[in-house]
């Protein structure tokens, strides 16, 4: 059964149907992993391993939403925005933590686009987060069958 939320999201236009794609998510779970192995990378700037934790993040929202039968209508504007804040209802992530990584996708956004530097105290815990999601996510889709246990 669909969770509601997720549904109403879907019925005002921010959120698409799709059907669950196992081949797709393990896809990009697989991308997600290589994001965050890329942020370990200490030749890489901090922006640079900033913004691949952060993409970790951001794809394993992208696949929780996918494991429910959704995506974000990227036509519409705040759709990273959203992905992560959907966090709550398909990963169930507690509210706290989704407003840090909100505020982790507002960095990540001042970097890109104003060119703001990140700190090493942002880097750590954009890394710490990415890993964080990215087990739950695993024993999520562990839970569901499309991963071994």
């Amino acid at each position: 059964m669909p969770s509601t939320p997720l549904a109403n999201l879907a019925r005002i236009g921010q959120l698409d149907q799709v059907p669950p794609s196992k081949e797709l998510g393990l896809r990009m779970l697989e991308a997600a992993r290589g994001r965050l192995k890329d942020a370990s990378f200490q030749q890489n700037s901090t922006e640079t391993r900033f913004d691949c934790a952060y993409t970790t993040i951001r794809m394993v929202a992208d696949v929780a939403l996918l494991l429910n039968g959704y995506r974000t209508s990227t036509s519409k504007p705040g759709h990273h925005q959203l992905a992560i804040q959907t966090l709550v209802h398909t990963l169930g992530v507690a509210a706290p933590t989704v407003h840090l990584l909100d505020g982790l996708r507002k960095q990540r956004n001042l970097a890109d686009y104003d060119g703001d530097f990140v700190t090493s105290a942002a880097l750590v815990e954009c890394v710490r987060q990415a890993a964080a999601m990215l087990a739950t996510l695993e024993s999520r889709l562990r839970q569901e069958g499309w991963l071994p246990p």
